[in-house]
């Protein structure tokens, strides 16, 4: 297995306030996080970093290795995370409404257990056909799922970037889990919007099965982004699997 973390601060922003890293417990059970922070520059730094290095910490001091523990898991240690930086931005002024995505996978033989909350999302690559793993929780996919907006006005729309749920919200956030069958040739993305807002899925896809190699698909998919305005914060997190599991 090959994981690959690029990220990029983009053409127009001053910071880059998305935050990706891998752990491993002592299970030697890979957890792939991922997190896109909100609420002003050194807010949202804080938010994204803050939220991957704690539960990254605590994954290394687990032995899971079990899928279905591993999503219960997740889910609350992502609901008390989203309690700590809740408490964090109502410290000081200038960390007020911090807040943050989340998209965390576990990379189990059989299986892929992904949580998440916000607007990143993960992709799985499989024999040349992409599929979206996850739902984005926000204002815009809402009134898709309400039939009042298309797909392709969603992409356009001037409140796409609005959420419905994000790390650091009053309250208790709901997580939502998927649990997916993993093959031997599987390529997992995992992508802040700034990939996702400037690149088609078809271009995604494309990149992704193109055969070089995964630094070269993940320096690709950055460079796409880029050239197509790079509006935002652009990070992409890769994890293939090799073609002879059981």
């Amino acid at each position: 297995m090959e994981i690959i973390i690029r990220s990029d601060i983009g053409q127009k922003r001053s910071s880059n306030q998305d935050f990706a890293a891998t752990f491993e417990n002592q299970a030697n059970i890979p957890l792939l996080i991922l997190a896109d922070g909100m609420g002003g520059h050194q807010a949202g730094d804080l938010a994204s970093r803050s939220t991957v290095e704690d539960i990254g910490a605590l994954w290394q001091t687990t032995d899971l290795a079990d899928p279905e523990k591993t999503a219960s898991w997740l889910v609350q240690t992502i609901q008390r995370e989203n309690q700590v930086i809740y408490n964090k931005g109502q410290e000081q002024m200038q960390t007020t409404g911090m807040g943050t995505t989340i998209v965390a996978s576990g990379i189990f033989d059989k299986n892929y257990i992904i949580a998440h909350v916000g607007d990143s999302r993960a992709y799985l690559l499989r024999q040349g056909r992409l599929n979206q793993l996850t739902e984005d929780h926000s204002l815009v996919n809402e009134l898709v799922r309400q039939g009042e907006i298309t797909k392709e006005m969603a992409a356009t729309h001037p409140r796409r970037n609005v959420l419905t749920r994000s790390v650091g919200m009053p309250g208790d956030v709901a997580v939502d889990v998927t649990d997916v069958a993993a093959f031997p040739e599987d390529i997992l993305l995992i992508a802040s919007d700034g990939l996702t807002n400037m690149i088609t899925e078809a271009e995604i896809a494309e990149i992704l099965a193109n055969g070089h190699s995964l630094a070269d698909r993940a320096d690709e998919l950055i460079r796409r982004a880029n050239e197509q305005g790079g509006v935002d914060n652009i990070t992409v997190l890769l994890c293939e699997r090799g073609g002879h599991e059981q």
